[in-house]
């Protein structure tokens, strides 16, 4: 085995697991920076938002959006504290049950989703898609989306990791 390898995996896959590895630690820290130095928002916050912007009635249930956001409800319960704080998410409760809470973005927090999009798009462009071949995209994202399949709350490997 040289340096370069991993035990049980081969030069290339060594290669592209540490390349990978620094990608979810690295692309994440500059996308938060952009976002709280552009925004005052974190990624997480700018997250949380999004995916509510994206669902009907721009709600979803607490547990949902945990699930959503790859969260801990604890963490979620303090974001959204801190979001509805600025007045750019309500809780409310599920009119079909009660004991549901649901997160709501509120007119102020579609607001801010749409300030801070074009930023993160930028940013999103030039750390990713700008260093990648256009034709290449497709296959990225294919071979991202099987990862995030597998690893995912859906995923194989999700019933070892309860």
């Amino acid at each position: 085995m040289t340096s370069s390898e991993l035990p049980g995996l081969s030069r290339e896959e060594t290669d592209t697991w540490m390349a990978l590895i620094g990608t979810t630690m690295w692309l994440p820290a500059a996308l938060d920076l952009q976002l709280q130095r552009d925004e005052g928002i974190s990624h997480f916050e700018y997250g949380v938002m999004s995916a509510l912007v994206h669902q009907p009635k721009q709600t979803m249930r607490m547990k949902e959006l945990a699930r959503a956001t790859n969260s801990a409800l604890s963490r979620l319960s303090r974001v959204t504290d801190r979001l509805t704080a600025q007045g750019w998410v309500e809780r409310r409760p599920d009119p079909d049950d009660g004991r549901v809470t649901l997160a709501v973005l509120t007119r102020n927090g579609r607001r801010k989703v749409a300030s801070a999009t074009p930023g993160h798009i930028a940013t999103v462009r030039s750390l990713v898609f700008d260093q990648l071949p256009p034709d290449r995209v497709p296959e990225l994202g294919t071979m991202l989306a099987k990862v995030v399949t597998a690893a995912g709350p859906d995923g194989a490997c999700s019933s070892r990791l309860k």
